[in-house]
């Protein structure tokens, strides 16, 4: 059983962003693509919610795989991060992200599942860096089990406010294999706590 304080944190902070963003999380194409859309948009120093709800926005608008981002007009990509509120960066992002669904389709053939180093090659995207890289695969550790524990820096840096181990393998011992991405995102969520 996870000690106490591990249970309050995933209980206060528990929530994947890509859930935030509505993204139904699987090993497919279509969802894995959406997930480095997210990654893309939290690359950015915006707010995390203003993130997934321009992902929302973005999906919403049928921009769910690289086909469909490169299919629509820079102007529609650009109009779809306003109605998510992402105004301040709108124009660069519109072709960050259609030059990242070229690339996509150009160098793994629409699916990131053909990635052999994802911290890596994820940061090969227009406007993800290290960062970036790691947002990605924090979330994506919940369908790819390979890269499991994944905890980034920032999650290791609340670890340690919050008393728990920094070593990756012995946080990742706390709770179950299928709770490790919630209790990566909540160490995280619960350094950005005001």
């Amino acid at each position: 059983m996870p000690p106490s304080n591990v249970n309050h944190l995933l209980a206060d902070f528990g929530r994947t962003y890509a859930d935030e963003a509505g993204i139904v999380l699987r090993d497919k194409p279509a969802p894995l693509y959406q997930l480095l859309v997210l990654a893309t948009l939290q690359s950015t120093r915006i707010r995390a919610d203003i993130a997934a709800a321009t992902a929302k926005a973005l999906f919403a608008a049928g921009l769910r795989t690289p086909q469909r981002m490169l299919a629509a007009t820079w102007q529609q990509r650009v109009q779809a991060l306003g109605q998510g509120g992402y105004a301040r960066y709108d124009e660069s992002t519109a072709t960050r992200l259609g030059q990242g669904a070229q690339l996509l389709l150009d160098n793994w053939r629409g699916d990131l599942r053909r990635m052999r180093s994802p911290h890596r090659e994820v940061q090969q995207f227009p406007g993800i860096a290290s960062v970036g890289a790691d947002i990605f695969c924090r979330e994506v550790q919940a369908v790819w089990p390979r890269l499991r524990p994944f905890f980034d820096q920032r999650a290791l840096d609340a670890a340690q406010r919050h008393g728990l181990p920094v070593d990756p393998k012995k946080l990742a011992g706390l709770v179950p294999p299928d709770q490790i991405v919630l209790l990566a995102t909540a160490l995280v969520r619960s350094g950005l706590k005001p």
